[in-house]
């Protein structure tokens, strides 16, 4: 494969899961260590992804306040729309973070009234902009990779909380395999986040359907909603009909 073929399927890879494992592009571009690290520092170097250890980030997740690096911004805006529609007042939310969260909150009415909780720093302070919008930001360690709180005190604090709808957008969502993500924390904190909601509603870009990565979060029959860019009939939701899950 080509320098460039390489650099485009790692941007891909960025776009679609928000960051990346040296050890995942070794095995799936089957080349060494040395030549994805070299890769990635070149990109990293262009600006157009933040080299980490072990791996590299998403300059729009990283960033997710300069609304012009965010991936595929004008479907998350779609996708942001139709799920300000299962928000009434009175309710108690609770929210995972990312750019598509981020999104939704922007869209929101300004003078709904309701309670967010949170593990985004970043989400909180965008929910902080609405007078009538009760913030609590769900506190514990903080991954400088996900941008989001996670750890015992994280899921502790869940098990305490009963919302009547959780919002959270995903890596990978498959009508088959569920709900899935790559990383071990993550993957608890989303088991811990459905378990404290009543309904949840997953937001998705169409490029992330279809996917299953290595670690199960649920069955897709725990998930509520799954709202995306495309119009509710579209072919490439017909396997989630099938499930019976809501899609808007």
């Amino acid at each position: 494969m080509l320098k460039k073929e390489r650099h485009d399927f790692i941007m891909r890879q960025i776009n679609l899961h928000n960051r990346v494992l040296t050890s995942d592009l070794v095995q799936l571009l089957t080349v060494s260590e040395d030549t994805i690290r070299r890769d990635l520092q070149e990109l990293a170097d262009e600006g157009l992804l933040f080299k980490v250890h072990g791996g590299a980030l998403s300059k729009s997740y990283h960033s997710s306040f300069d609304d012009s690096t965010v991936y595929a911004r004008d479907s998350k805006i779609i996708i942001a729309k139709k799920a300000t529609n299962l928000i009434t007042d009175g309710m108690v939310v609770l929210t995972g973070g990312g750019t598509t969260i981020l999104e939704f909150v922007k869209q929101l009415p300004k003078n709904i009234e309701a309670t967010f909780f949170t593990i985004s720093p970043l989400v909180a302070v965008e929910l902080a902009k609405y007078n009538n919008i009760e913030v609590i930001l769900i506190g514990g360690l903080f991954s400088k990779n996900s941008q989001v709180t996670y750890g015992g005190q994280v899921i502790t604090q869940l098990a305490e909380l009963k919302a009547d709808l959780c919002l959270m957008g995903t890596s990978a969502i498959h009508p088959e395999q569920g709900l899935t993500d790559t990383y071990w924390e993550i993957n608890q904190l989303k088991k811990a986040m459905l378990a404290a909601s009543k309904k949840t509603a997953v937001l998705c870009i169409s490029e992330k359907l279809d996917i299953a990565l290595r670690l199960r979060v649920c069955p897709i029959g725990s998930i509520s909603y799954l709202i995306t860019e495309l119009d509710q009939d579209h072919e490439s939701l017909t396997g989630y009909r099938d499930k019976e899950v809501n899609i808007l």
